[in-house]
Parts: C-alpha cells; sequence; structure tokens
C-alpha cells in the first residue's frame, strides 16, 4: 500500500488531496516537520533525506519526493486528473511547476520568524501579483485551471490559496471561486478532516 508522508496544512495537503480524488488506497504517516520525527520515532530522513515532504512510498520501497513529481505521477496514473488536450501533460508540468517555483517559494519570508515587516510585505505583494497573472490566463467562466474537470495542478493551488488567506494575501475573484469550488469537494473534505484541519 501506498504510505504519503506529510505535515499537517503543509504542501503535502495537494497530495493527500490528488490521492483521495485519484481513489487510491494509502496510509498516511504524520511527520514533525522540526524534529524530522515520525509519530512512532523514526527518523523521517532515512525515508527522505531532504526532510521535508511531501514524500510518497510505493509498495516496493521505492519513494518520490516533491509536490511536481507526486502530483504529476498520480495524474499519469489516473487520467481524469490530467490536462487535457495534446500537450496535456506538458501544460500540466507548466502549471505545477510555476505553482512550485513562483508561489509556493515566495511564501517562505511568511513562515520565517526571522523575515522583517518589509520581507513579508514584498512576498505578500509577489504572491498576489502571481495569483493576478494566473486569474488573468485562465477561462473565468472554467471552474479549474484546466476547464470544469479537476486537476492535481488545482489540488496544489488550493493549498496556495489556503497560505493566501491565511496571510492576507489578495487572492482574486477567479481564484476565490475555485478554492470555494475545491472546499465543497468531499474528497477535499475527508484530506482536511484527516489533517486536523476541517470537523
Amino acid at each position: 500500500m501506498l504510505i504519503l508522508y506529510y505535515s499537517p496544512g503543509a504542501c503535502s495537503l495537494a497530495s493527500h488531496i490528488a490521492l483521495h480524488e485519484a481513489g487510491e488506497k494509502f496510509d498516511l504517516a504524520k511527520v514533525d516537520l522540526k524534529t524530522h520525527t515520525l509519530e512512532d520515532g523514526r527518523s523521517f530522513k532515512d525515508i527522505n533525506p531532504k526532510g521535508y515532504v511531501p514524500a510518497l512510498q510505493f509498495d516496493n520501497g521505492d519513494v518520490l519526493t516533491e509536490n511536481v513529481a507526486i502530483l504529476t505521477k498520480i495524474a499519469d496514473r489516473h487520467s481524469t486528473l490530467a490536462a487535457p488536450g495534446e500537450y496535456g501533460r506538458y501544460r500540466l508540468l507548466e502549471m505545477l511547476a510555476f505553482i512550485s517555483s513562483e508561489i509556493h517559494k515566495s511564501f517562505k519570508p511568511l513562515f520565517s520568524a526571522s523575515s522583517t515587516a518589509e520581507e513579508k510585505q514584498a512576498a505578500k505583494d509577489a504572491i498576489a501579483k502571481r495569483l493576478e497573472f494566473l486569474a488573468k490566463h485562465k477561462q473565468t467562466s472554467d471552474t479549474y485551471l484546466f476547464g470544469d474537470n479537476m486537476t492535481v495542478a488545482d489540488a496544489y493551488l488550493f493549498v496556495m490559496l489556503l497560505w493566501a488567506e491565511k496571510n492576507g494575501v489578495k487572492v482574486p475573484d477567479t481564484l476565490r471561486k475555485l478554492a470555494e469550488a475545491m472546499k465543497a469537494r468531499p474528497t477535499v473534505h475527508l484530506a482536511l478532516k484527516h489533517e486536523g484541519l476541517a470537523a
């Protein structure tokens, strides 16, 4: 059985949601990111030497890390979560890479106790601009990034939108609607519940 190593509310929530959407059977292993330990006391670095989540362990013991890789693997296994069209796989990778490198990484100052107020505001402004870029390049009539069907990229973006809301970052209306649509999905509620983020 698959094992997803996660931390509540971290970016691993994207992989958690995607696995539920795919109907995969998997176990969850909670990681303390401060101590890099699992609940049973084992060192998480024995699973992922990088020390951060997500990590997805397969039946044969192989471990895949990084949301871009894990989400792509899930989409490859379950075409309903992939982007449509001849270049769909590459458009999906393009979107996942943008979310990872341009949005996800931009949150770092907001999670650092050593960041100044100016650095945090600069991060918020940068994230808001990138979300605005996404909103402009998304068809407003579509529910999700690639149309009316959810893809793994929507799961990743949803986590970023949760972080934006928590940190007072302005979210464009079209992306706010996407977040609302995601929250209404039973699989998303299930993942949030498993991570102690919903009742």
